[in-house]
């Protein structure tokens, strides 16, 4: 195989499925689920070598310093990153890769991914891809199908012409939904049915005539979106009117399961989408009683049991657990039965309609130039820890309604009040009088943390007026 693949990681999602560790405000695929690195991070470095071409990350605003940040971490420069206005669902995202691959080398392979999968033999998958680009090279459209170990519901599964065979492009038959108990345990038993990854092989200019056959009326409006897409600070931001004239539809609806030529490559080397919590619990490694644990947890006479502590200081203790799913954040805690994970999205449900926060919103906020999570807060103060990356900077700002104790514990803040700027060292400490026009700077080399403390009337993240930013806010 000598032709560069150029691979599509989509890096959207709503984050239910996998709540309170993944939410709308910060999905699965940037959590560590399964090792160190995140899902993203792992989906990226999977991808990388002298076959491929740097990825193009197609996500939203919200996530784009999160992708950036993430990639940089593990030395990933992407070839490009795609801001789409809105979700519109996988078939207007793959369209809008192909036709912006299309224009840097119209003779492309793309391989198109989630980034939120697990897929642990490295060398395993790479066979697998090399096998789906011979067969894209030859025209087809190529899906990738993981042999099933059991009768699994929450997945749809494709129906193989012929038997299954590692590194060998099979005729696809058909696409099939997600079945029932019976009907799932019928298909395993056959073994003509194969698991739907979600991950495709083809050739750029093959999937755009697909589009162009079967879904005509996203061309139009997906082109103009790409072609008059805006660069800001590295990134692309897709047309808002035009994108929302595309169809909120799935690459396999379509696509997918209207176009002929389709063949799918089998893979039995390990892979999960960690759609739920009990898949995460197969992939830690059950010990012999069937417990997984993470963090700061610990198990006393539990069985087939999750525990997970996802806090710093946070101690979780599990007595006499069996068959449950715990899972602890600093603002939030699920307790399942293990046969309901798939049901944690009622939960969530349950929650939106309350009106809680936690139902969306992760408790560390990411920011262009850091994070920060609120430590405490009462009518008339918060506190909060915010970690400045390495060279970044806070906008020039200003509130109306609070004022601000700033505390650094770790590294040297460089602090402008109105006409004045300054250096802040570890244990010392600045006041920002309320009014005051204010910035915070990180001049080091390493994270600087420091300790916020904001005291007023109202303490909302709306309370800002912003007179300069490097990172365009409003």
């Amino acid at each position: 195989m000598n032709r560069m693949i150029y691979p599509v990681l989509l890096a959207g999602g709503s984050g239910s499925r996998l709540w309170p560790l993944s939410r709308k405000s910060y999905p699965k695929q940037f959590a560590s689920l399964v090792g160190e690195q995140s899902l993203f991070q792992a989906s990226a470095l999977r991808l990388q070598g002298e076959h491929f071409a740097p990825p193009t990350v197609v996500t939203n605003s919200d996530f784009r310093f999160v992708v950036t940040e993430q990639l940089s971490a593990v030395a990933i420069d992407p070839g490009a990153i795609l801001i789409e206005p809105e979700g519109r669902n996988t078939g207007p995202a793959v369209l809008a890769a192909a036709l912006h691959l299309a224009k840097t080398d119209p003779e492309s392979l793309m391989l198109v991914a989630p980034s939120d999968h697990v897929i642990p033999d490295d060398a395993a998958f790479a066979a697998a891809v090399a096998t789906a680009a011979e067969a894209a090279l030859s025209g087809q459209m190529v899906t990738f199908g993981i042999q099933p170990d059991r009768p699994e519901t929450g997945y749809g599964y494709l129906e193989l012409a012929g038997a299954a065979s590692e590194n060998v492009a099979i005729p696809l038959k058909r696409f099939v939904e997600k079945p029932d108990l019976k009907e799932a345990e019928r298909m395993l038993e056959d073994g003509h049915y194969l698991w739907n990854a979600g991950i495709f092989v083809f050739a750029t200019k093959t999937v755009l005539a697909a589009f162009q056959s079967h879904a005509p009326e996203m061309i139009d409006a997906v082109t103009e979106a790409v072609e008059t897409a805006k660069p800001d600070l590295g990134f692309l931001r897709l047309d808002p009117d035009h994108w929302a004239r595309a169809e909120d539809i799935s690459v396999d609806y379509a696509v997918m399961e209207k176009a002929k030529d389709l063949s799918v490559v089998p893979f039995s080397a390990g892979w999960s989408d960690l759609g739920d919590w009990d898949a995460v619990w197969r992939e830690g490694s059950p010990d012999s009683f069937g417990v997984v644990t993470s963090g700061d947890a610990s198990a006393i006479e539990c069985n087939n049991t999750l525990l997970r502590s996802e806090a710093d200081g946070q101690v979780v203790v599990g007595l006499g657990l069996k068959d449950t799913i715990v899972v602890c954040m600093p603002d939030a805690v699920l307790v399942a039965d293990k046969s309901r994970a798939q049901d944690v999205k009622l939960a969530v449900n349950t929650l939106k309609l309350r009106g809680n926060a936690q139902a969306e919103t992760f408790p560390r906020d990411h920011r262009p130039w850091g994070w920060f999570d609120s430590l405490a807060i009462g009518d008339r103060f918060q506190v909060k820890r915010i970690v400045v990356n390495p060279g970044a900077a806070l906008s020039l700002q200003s509130h109306h309604h609070r004022a601000e104790h700033w505390i650094v514990v770790e590294g040297t803040a460089k602090v402008t009040i109105n006409e004045t700027e300054q250096l802040v060292s570890e244990n010392q400490s600045v006041y920002i009088p309320l009014g005051a026009v204010h910035r915070m700077e990180n001049p080091g080399k390493v994270p600087m943390v420091l300790i916020e403390v904001q005291t007023g009337t109202y303490l909302g993240e709306d309370d800002i007026i912003r007179y300069e930013d490097v990172y365009a806010r409003g």
